[in-house]
Protein backbone atom coordinates (compact mmCIF):
# COMPACT_ATOMS: atom_id res chain seq x y z
CA UNK A 1 0.00 0.00 0.00
CA UNK A 2 1.66 3.12 -1.03
CA UNK A 3 2.01 6.45 1.13
CA UNK A 4 2.79 10.25 0.33
CA UNK A 5 5.23 11.80 1.92
CA UNK A 6 4.33 14.10 4.68
CA UNK A 7 3.61 17.32 3.96
CA UNK A 8 5.25 20.64 5.56
CA UNK A 9 4.60 20.40 9.20
CA UNK A 10 3.40 16.64 9.62
CA UNK A 11 5.16 14.58 12.30
CA UNK A 12 7.01 11.57 10.93
CA UNK A 13 4.46 9.65 13.62
CA UNK A 14 1.49 11.28 12.12
CA UNK A 15 -1.09 9.10 11.13
CA UNK A 16 -3.29 9.61 8.31
CA UNK A 17 -6.67 7.63 6.91
CA UNK A 18 -5.88 5.73 3.60
CA UNK A 19 -9.57 3.50 2.57
CA UNK A 20 -10.41 3.90 6.12
CA UNK A 21 -6.66 2.36 7.70
CA UNK A 22 -4.56 4.00 9.49
CA UNK A 23 -0.92 3.99 7.47
CA UNK A 24 1.72 4.48 9.33
CA UNK A 25 5.01 6.27 7.92
CA UNK A 26 7.80 4.14 6.75
CA UNK A 27 10.63 5.80 9.42
CA UNK A 28 8.21 4.86 12.41
CA UNK A 29 7.96 1.03 11.41
CA UNK A 30 11.83 0.98 10.74
CA UNK A 31 12.43 2.45 14.18
CA UNK A 32 9.88 -0.07 15.52
CA UNK A 33 11.12 -3.02 13.63
CA UNK A 34 14.56 -2.72 15.18
CA UNK A 35 13.83 -1.65 18.67
CA UNK A 36 14.70 -5.01 20.89
CA UNK A 37 11.30 -5.03 22.78
CA UNK A 38 8.01 -5.76 21.96
CA UNK A 39 6.21 -2.34 20.64
CA UNK A 40 2.66 -1.60 19.60
CA UNK A 41 0.73 1.24 18.17
CA UNK A 42 -3.06 2.05 18.22
CA UNK A 43 -5.10 4.34 16.63
CA UNK A 44 -7.30 6.82 18.47
CA UNK A 45 -10.01 3.53 18.62
CA UNK A 46 -7.89 1.14 20.50
CA UNK A 47 -7.04 -1.07 17.72
CA UNK A 48 -3.68 -1.87 16.57
CA UNK A 49 -2.08 -0.64 13.28
CA UNK A 50 0.95 -1.54 13.69
CA UNK A 51 2.92 -4.89 15.78
CA UNK A 52 7.27 -4.75 15.56
CA UNK A 53 9.22 -7.43 14.36
CA UNK A 54 10.24 -8.57 18.29
CA UNK A 55 6.21 -8.86 18.91
CA UNK A 56 5.87 -11.18 15.90
CA UNK A 57 8.52 -13.18 16.49
CA UNK A 58 7.20 -13.76 19.98
CA UNK A 59 3.51 -14.70 19.34
CA UNK A 60 4.89 -16.14 15.64
CA UNK A 61 1.87 -14.72 13.90
CA UNK A 62 1.87 -12.08 10.86
CA UNK A 63 1.16 -8.60 11.05
CA UNK A 64 -2.34 -8.61 9.49
CA UNK A 65 -3.33 -11.35 11.92
CA UNK A 66 -1.90 -9.19 14.99
CA UNK A 67 -4.06 -5.57 13.64
CA UNK A 68 -6.85 -4.56 14.89
CA UNK A 69 -8.07 -6.76 17.48
CA UNK A 70 -6.66 -9.76 16.51
CA UNK A 71 -3.68 -9.57 18.80
CA UNK A 72 -6.39 -10.43 21.90
CA UNK A 73 -6.83 -13.80 20.23
CA UNK A 74 -3.46 -14.85 22.22
CA UNK A 75 -4.77 -13.59 25.42
CA UNK A 76 -4.98 -16.03 28.07
CA UNK A 77 -9.00 -16.14 28.76
CA UNK A 78 -8.27 -15.57 32.49
CA UNK A 79 -6.94 -11.63 32.13
CA UNK A 80 -9.55 -10.77 28.90
CA UNK A 81 -12.10 -9.06 30.65
CA UNK A 82 -9.65 -7.33 32.99
CA UNK A 83 -7.14 -6.05 30.52
CA UNK A 84 -10.43 -4.95 28.50
CA UNK A 85 -11.46 -3.07 31.41
CA UNK A 86 -8.19 -1.16 32.07
CA UNK A 87 -7.45 -0.35 28.64
CA UNK A 88 -11.13 0.92 28.69
CA UNK A 89 -10.89 3.19 31.42
CA UNK A 90 -7.79 4.43 29.73
CA UNK A 91 -8.68 5.34 26.33
CA UNK A 92 -11.77 7.25 27.60
CA UNK A 93 -9.96 9.03 29.92
CA UNK A 94 -6.37 9.23 27.49
CA UNK A 95 -4.70 8.89 30.41
CA UNK A 96 -1.24 6.13 29.98
CA UNK A 97 -1.99 2.89 31.44
CA UNK A 98 0.09 -0.36 32.65
CA UNK A 99 -1.67 -3.87 32.29
CA UNK A 100 -0.31 -6.80 33.16
CA UNK A 101 -1.44 -10.03 31.60
CA UNK A 102 -0.47 -13.56 29.94
CA UNK A 103 0.19 -13.55 26.33
CA UNK A 104 0.13 -17.00 24.75
CA UNK A 105 4.04 -17.58 22.61
CA UNK A 106 4.44 -19.16 19.13
CA UNK A 107 5.32 -22.53 21.17
CA UNK A 108 1.77 -22.66 23.04
CA UNK A 109 3.41 -21.38 26.40
CA UNK A 110 1.50 -18.33 27.90
CA UNK A 111 4.11 -15.62 29.21
CA UNK A 112 3.50 -12.76 31.52
CA UNK A 113 3.77 -9.37 29.65
CA UNK A 114 3.79 -5.47 31.52
CA UNK A 115 2.33 -3.58 29.25
CA UNK A 116 3.35 0.27 29.44
CA UNK A 117 1.14 2.45 27.21
CA UNK A 118 1.66 6.01 26.59
CA UNK A 119 -0.63 8.30 24.33
CA UNK A 120 0.04 10.29 21.31
CA UNK A 121 -1.02 13.86 21.20
CA UNK A 122 -0.10 16.14 18.14
CA UNK A 123 -1.64 19.55 18.30
CA UNK A 124 -3.78 18.58 20.27
CA UNK A 125 -5.15 15.59 18.90
CA UNK A 126 -5.04 12.50 20.20
CA UNK A 127 -3.75 10.02 17.44
CA UNK A 128 -4.10 6.78 19.58
CA UNK A 129 -1.49 4.80 21.80
CA UNK A 130 1.92 3.80 21.87
CA UNK A 131 3.49 0.65 23.90
CA UNK A 132 5.70 -1.68 24.99
CA UNK A 133 5.94 -4.96 26.86
CA UNK A 134 8.49 -6.65 28.81
CA UNK A 135 8.18 -10.54 29.88
CA UNK A 136 7.98 -10.91 33.54
CA UNK A 137 7.38 -14.56 33.78
CA UNK A 138 10.25 -14.97 36.00
CA UNK A 139 9.15 -12.57 38.24
CA UNK A 140 5.42 -13.55 38.23
CA UNK A 141 6.69 -17.24 39.48
CA UNK A 142 9.23 -15.68 41.97
CA UNK A 143 6.47 -13.88 43.37
CA UNK A 144 3.99 -16.89 43.31
CA UNK A 145 7.20 -18.75 45.11
CA UNK A 146 7.25 -16.13 47.73
CA UNK A 147 3.59 -16.24 48.27
CA UNK A 148 3.12 -19.95 48.36
CA UNK A 149 6.05 -19.63 51.12
CA UNK A 150 4.47 -16.97 53.03
CA UNK A 151 1.15 -19.25 52.99
CA UNK A 152 3.36 -22.19 54.59
CA UNK A 153 5.12 -20.03 56.83
CA UNK A 154 1.95 -19.08 58.73
CA UNK A 155 0.24 -22.68 58.61
CA UNK A 156 3.46 -23.88 60.38
CA UNK A 157 2.91 -20.63 62.73
CA UNK A 158 -0.07 -21.13 63.61
CA UNK A 159 0.37 -24.82 63.88
CA UNK A 160 3.35 -23.89 65.89
CA UNK A 161 0.95 -21.69 68.44
CA UNK A 162 -1.92 -24.00 68.61
CA UNK A 163 0.83 -26.71 70.35
CA UNK A 164 2.50 -24.07 72.43
CA UNK A 165 -1.15 -23.43 73.67
CA UNK A 166 -2.41 -26.21 74.28
CA UNK A 167 0.91 -27.39 76.14
CA UNK A 168 0.70 -24.28 78.34
CA UNK A 169 -2.70 -24.59 78.90
CA UNK A 170 -1.42 -28.27 80.13
CA UNK A 171 1.42 -26.93 82.29
CA UNK A 172 -1.34 -24.28 83.94
CA UNK A 173 -3.57 -27.28 84.92
CA UNK A 174 -0.71 -29.36 86.52
CA UNK A 175 0.42 -25.81 88.57
CA UNK A 176 -2.82 -25.59 89.77
CA UNK A 177 -3.25 -29.23 90.96
CA UNK A 178 0.00 -29.65 92.58
CA UNK A 179 -0.75 -25.49 94.13
CA UNK A 180 -3.56 -27.40 95.89
CA UNK A 181 -2.27 -30.03 96.88
CA UNK A 182 0.74 -28.11 98.73
CA UNK A 183 1.03 -26.90 102.05
CA UNK A 184 -0.74 -23.04 102.49
CA UNK A 185 2.83 -21.64 102.92
CA UNK A 186 3.51 -22.87 99.39
CA UNK A 187 0.52 -22.14 97.60
CA UNK A 188 1.18 -18.50 97.38
CA UNK A 189 4.12 -19.05 94.46
CA UNK A 190 2.05 -22.12 92.81
CA UNK A 191 -0.50 -19.15 92.28
CA UNK A 192 1.94 -16.78 91.37
CA UNK A 193 3.63 -19.36 88.68
CA UNK A 194 0.53 -20.28 87.56
CA UNK A 195 -0.17 -16.21 86.87
CA UNK A 196 3.14 -16.22 84.97
CA UNK A 197 2.35 -19.12 82.41
CA UNK A 198 -0.78 -17.53 81.74
CA UNK A 199 0.96 -14.13 80.90
CA UNK A 200 3.37 -16.25 78.82
CA UNK A 201 0.49 -17.80 76.95
CA UNK A 202 -0.86 -14.00 76.13
CA UNK A 203 2.41 -13.24 74.96
CA UNK A 204 2.93 -15.78 72.54
CA UNK A 205 -1.29 -15.21 71.58
CA UNK A 206 -0.76 -11.39 70.83
CA UNK A 207 2.44 -12.16 68.81
CA UNK A 208 0.61 -14.81 66.39
CA UNK A 209 -2.44 -11.88 65.88
CA UNK A 210 0.38 -9.08 64.46
CA UNK A 211 -0.80 -8.33 61.54
CA UNK A 212 2.68 -8.64 59.80
CA UNK A 213 4.67 -11.28 61.83
CA UNK A 214 8.57 -10.59 60.58
CA UNK A 215 8.30 -6.91 61.61
CA UNK A 216 5.95 -5.89 64.68
CA UNK A 217 4.51 -2.39 64.96
CA UNK A 218 5.72 -2.07 68.50
CA UNK A 219 3.19 0.68 69.98
CA UNK A 220 0.46 -1.61 68.76
CA UNK A 221 1.64 -4.98 70.07
CA UNK A 222 2.31 -3.54 73.61
CA UNK A 223 -1.42 -1.83 73.60
CA UNK A 224 -2.80 -4.77 73.15
CA UNK A 225 -0.88 -7.05 74.88
CA UNK A 226 -1.76 -4.64 78.35
CA UNK A 227 -5.16 -4.57 77.56
CA UNK A 228 -5.03 -8.22 77.72
CA UNK A 229 -2.48 -8.70 81.09
CA UNK A 230 -5.02 -6.13 82.70
CA UNK A 231 -7.86 -8.65 82.51
CA UNK A 232 -5.94 -11.37 83.06
CA UNK A 233 -6.05 -11.19 86.91
CA UNK A 234 -7.73 -8.34 89.12
CA UNK A 235 -9.64 -7.55 86.56
CA UNK A 236 -10.15 -3.26 86.40
CA UNK A 237 -7.67 -2.87 89.07
CA UNK A 238 -4.98 -2.76 86.68
CA UNK A 239 -4.21 -0.11 84.12
CA UNK A 240 -1.17 -0.17 81.71
CA UNK A 241 -0.71 3.19 79.88
CA UNK A 242 1.75 3.08 76.61
CA UNK A 243 2.63 6.66 75.27
CA UNK A 244 5.72 7.94 73.65
CA UNK A 245 6.81 9.40 70.26
CA UNK A 246 7.04 6.72 67.18
CA UNK A 247 6.01 3.33 66.76
CA UNK A 248 8.93 1.08 66.02
CA UNK A 249 9.23 -1.71 64.03
CA UNK A 250 10.86 -5.20 65.93
CA UNK A 251 11.46 -8.17 64.75
CA UNK A 252 9.60 -11.22 66.59
CA UNK A 253 12.52 -12.22 69.21
CA UNK A 254 12.65 -8.71 70.44
CA UNK A 255 8.83 -8.49 70.39
CA UNK A 256 8.13 -11.77 72.44
CA UNK A 257 11.21 -10.75 75.40
CA UNK A 258 9.60 -6.98 75.46
CA UNK A 259 6.01 -8.91 76.31
CA UNK A 260 7.57 -10.93 79.48
CA UNK A 261 9.67 -8.30 80.65
CA UNK A 262 5.61 -6.19 80.80
CA UNK A 263 3.95 -9.46 81.80
CA UNK A 264 6.28 -9.67 84.54
CA UNK A 265 6.16 -5.95 85.52
CA UNK A 266 2.41 -5.81 85.65
CA UNK A 267 2.61 -9.32 87.53
CA UNK A 268 4.98 -7.76 90.74
CA UNK A 269 2.82 -4.76 90.52
CA UNK A 270 0.05 -7.59 91.46
CA UNK A 271 2.23 -9.48 93.72
CA UNK A 272 3.23 -6.19 95.76
CA UNK A 273 0.06 -5.15 96.42
CA UNK A 274 -3.71 -6.26 98.37
CA UNK A 275 -6.76 -7.12 95.57
CA UNK A 276 -8.46 -4.07 97.02
CA UNK A 277 -5.73 -1.70 95.64
CA UNK A 278 -5.42 -0.74 92.04
CA UNK A 279 -1.76 -0.46 90.58
CA UNK A 280 -0.80 1.22 86.96
CA UNK A 281 1.73 1.27 84.97
CA UNK A 282 3.42 3.82 82.10
CA UNK A 283 5.19 2.75 78.74
CA UNK A 284 6.88 5.38 76.97
CA UNK A 285 7.93 4.73 73.52
CA UNK A 286 10.75 6.51 71.72
CA UNK A 287 11.35 5.12 68.09
CA UNK A 288 13.65 7.72 66.27
CA UNK A 289 14.30 6.40 62.53
CA UNK A 290 18.33 5.54 62.63
CA UNK A 291 18.51 5.04 66.19
CA UNK A 292 18.00 2.28 68.76
CA UNK A 293 14.44 2.49 69.89
CA UNK A 294 13.83 2.86 74.31
CA UNK A 295 11.22 1.68 76.36
CA UNK A 296 10.55 2.96 79.38
CA UNK A 297 8.62 1.41 82.18
CA UNK A 298 7.33 3.40 85.78
CA UNK A 299 5.00 0.92 88.13
CA UNK A 300 3.27 2.69 90.50
CA UNK A 301 3.23 0.77 93.73
CA UNK A 302 1.95 1.68 96.91
CA UNK A 303 5.09 1.38 99.85
CA UNK A 304 2.33 0.71 102.37
CA UNK A 305 0.09 -1.18 100.44
CA UNK A 306 -0.19 -4.97 101.84
CA UNK A 307 1.25 -7.96 99.75
CA UNK A 308 -1.38 -9.73 98.32
CA UNK A 309 0.59 -13.29 98.31
CA UNK A 310 3.15 -14.21 101.27
CA UNK A 311 5.97 -15.97 100.79
CA UNK A 312 6.30 -15.27 96.76
CA UNK A 313 9.98 -15.20 95.80
CA UNK A 314 10.81 -11.86 94.30
CA UNK A 315 12.29 -12.85 90.70
CA UNK A 316 11.49 -10.12 88.89
CA UNK A 317 14.56 -8.17 88.30
CA UNK A 318 16.51 -12.04 87.83
CA UNK A 319 13.40 -13.07 85.20
CA UNK A 320 13.47 -9.25 82.94
CA UNK A 321 17.21 -9.45 82.99
CA UNK A 322 17.37 -12.99 81.21
CA UNK A 323 14.53 -11.90 78.74
CA UNK A 324 16.28 -8.76 78.00
CA UNK A 325 19.81 -10.88 77.27
CA UNK A 326 18.04 -13.36 75.35
CA UNK A 327 16.77 -10.41 72.36
CA UNK A 328 20.25 -8.78 73.28
CA UNK A 329 18.16 -5.67 75.12
CA UNK A 330 19.78 -3.65 77.31
CA UNK A 331 18.29 -3.02 80.87
CA UNK A 332 19.18 -0.73 83.38
CA UNK A 333 16.70 0.60 86.01
CA UNK A 334 14.24 -1.10 88.72
CA UNK A 335 10.31 0.37 87.20
CA UNK A 336 10.19 2.34 90.29
CA UNK A 337 9.48 6.16 89.99
CA UNK A 338 13.07 7.30 91.15
CA UNK A 339 14.82 4.85 88.75
CA UNK A 340 12.39 3.88 85.72
CA UNK A 341 13.12 0.60 83.69
CA UNK A 342 14.78 1.52 80.70
CA UNK A 343 14.98 -1.06 77.88
CA UNK A 344 17.48 -0.04 74.62
CA UNK A 345 16.26 -2.65 71.91
CA UNK A 346 18.98 -3.72 69.30
CA UNK A 347 18.68 -2.26 65.75
CA UNK A 348 16.42 -4.38 63.11
CA UNK A 349 18.79 -6.93 61.38
CA UNK A 350 18.74 -6.13 57.76
CA UNK A 351 16.05 -7.50 55.77
CA UNK A 352 14.10 -8.50 59.29
CA UNK A 353 11.99 -4.53 60.00
CA UNK A 354 11.85 -1.88 58.13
Amino acid sequence: MGQNPPSAGQSELQVTEDVGAAVLSDSFRRFADVVPLMLWRSDPNGEAVHHNECWLAFTGRTLEEELSLGWREGLHPEDFERHARIVATALTAREPFSVEFRLRRHDGVYRWLLDTARPLIEDGRFLGYLGSCFDITDRKHAEEHIERALAEKEALLAEVYHRVRNNLQVMVSLIGLYGRAAPDACRGSFEALGQRVRAIALVQQHLHEAPHIASIDLRDYLRRLASGLGQLRRAGRIGVQVDGNGNGLVEPRTANALGMIVAEIVAECLDATAETVACSIAIAIEAVPGMPTTVTIVSNVSDVAEPARQNVPKLGPRLIAAYASQAEIAVSGDASAANPLLLQLPMPRVGEAG
